[in-house]
């Protein structure tokens, strides 16, 4: 390759999407005193998929304060929360079958950590959506918003 094409071949390959994936990598943790890493998460409208990485940074069991990640809509989130709490920690609760949940993960404990992946496909970037945590009585606390950037 000629000296004089090399500039451009280095910004062709900034910009192919081979390049830009770890922007629909996220990585978020939870601690002992039931907070979250940040307040908002963002991920660009060009990303087919997430792949959310959740890490519990405390050392208390997920009997005592588990954490899950859940995913949906803002005007749902209390709804989502609430049948979750019923659903149980059999069922990491999430209510079997909601059609509300965009996406969750498993509960974990102190020094745990998971991962998912999920499909932006049929969310929008005018729409607004809340993370949380479903383990009773966490969900007021422990939430933020997840942003798709046009």
């Amino acid at each position: 390759m000629k000296a004089s094409l090399a500039p451009l071949f280095c910004l062709a390959l900034l910009g192919s999407p081979a390049v830009l994936a770890g922007e629909c990598d996220l990585t978020i943790s939870a601690n002992d005193a039931m907070q979250f890493s940040a307040q908002e998460l963002s991920v660009s409208a060009s990303c087919k998929e997430v792949t959310l990485t959740l890490t519990h940074s405390g050392s208390l069991p997920k009997t005592a304060m588990g954490h899950n990640w859940v995913l949906a809509k803002a005007a749902d989130m209390q709804a989502v929360a609430t049948d979750g709490m019923a659903a149980g920690a059999d069922a990491a609760f999430v209510k079997a079958g909601d059609t509300r949940v965009i996406a969750h993960t498993g509960v974990i404990g102190g020094g745990e950590s998971t991962k998912i992946t999920f499909s932006l496909e049929g969310l929008s970037a005018a729409e607004a959506y809340r993370f949380f945590c479903t383990f009773p009585g966490h969900w007021a606390i422990m939430q933020g918003s997840f942003v798709i950037k046009p």
